[in-house]
């Protein structure tokens, strides 16, 4: 055990910064250090191999250089594919983010529940071994939204969204009819970025299902016997590039930090 717990999020961009911080609040006398890998961005534009063959090295330098007692991988598509492969390679305890259809399915009334994703996340055979499994009777539509994850990426960085282009990527969620869309999963921790954006602009009110609570109980259970004996230090916040965050970015990482990220 270390004498300070060590967390480690891997995310493709800026969307697992929501999922990093719900742990930092279930965690807060942690060291972390939050990975973009800009480099990829985004996972869902390249191949199945591709992903495998650029994540599983990734995360053995990652481990190398930061020692984590646990490693959260806070995006969808790279969970959906590899997760397998982790831990067969490292013996570091892995958290997956996964669409969280089995919540969402068992609390929806209309039995309606839309799954917003990457068009790698929706098309994946695990997301649809989700629905063979936790459906629970519920219709379930299958959204690939090609550009969401980029915007909420271009808002964190204080650029400005239309309305107009965000609701083009999530209209095909709200179906209509006798027994109407009432749940939707964002199974991209990206979305979360814009969910004020989101709520306003649905045609009419639903449940957003957002993964990042349960993952960040999932990390403080498995953390539960790592105790901290000083404070730790500041979180690290890491572009695979190499580049700095722009002074916007930085001004923006600073809640999820709960200190500034930057000097």
């Amino acid at each position: 055990m270390t004498s300070t717990p060590t967390i480690l999020v891997l995310d493709s961009g800026l969307g697992g910064l929501t999922v990093f911080r719900e742990i930092v609040r279930a965690r807060p006398d942690a060291a972390y250090t939050y990975v973009a890998d800009d480099v990829f961005f985004p996972y869902g534009h390249h191949s199945e191999e591709e992903i495998i063959g650029r994540v599983v090295p990734l995360i053995g330098e990652l481990i190398a250089a930061h020692t984590p007692d646990v490693a959260v991988i806070a995006c969808n598509t790279i969970s959906t594919l590899v997760m397998a492969h982790l831990r067969a390679a490292y013996t570091v305890p892995f958290v997956g983010t996964v669409p969280a259809i089995k919540p969402a399915c068992a609390s929806s009334r209309t039995k309606r529940v839309s799954v917003l994703g990457t068009k790698g996340t929706v098309r994946r055979e695990y997301t649809q071994g989700l629905i063979r499994d936790f459906a629970q009777g519920c219709d379930v539509t299958l959204v690939g939204a090609a550009n969401l994850a980029s915007l909420a990426e271009a808002a964190l960085n204080g650029e400005a969204i239309s309305d107009a282009a965000i609701t083009a990527e999530i209209a095909p969620c709200f179906v209509d009819g006798p027994a109407r869309t009432d749940t939707v999963v964002m199974a991209c921790t990206h979305y979360p970025l814009l969910l004020d954006r989101l709520v306003a602009l649905a045609p009419w009110e639903v449940t957003w299902i957002d993964p990042a609570p349960a993952i960040a109980r999932r990390t403080a259970d498995l953390m539960s016997k790592v105790s901290a004996s000083h404070p730790p230090a500041p979180a690290q916040f890491i572009y695979t590039s190499g580049a700095a965050p722009s002074p916007t970015l930085a001004r923006a990482l600073a809640p999820y930090f709960g200190q500034p990220a930057f000097a």
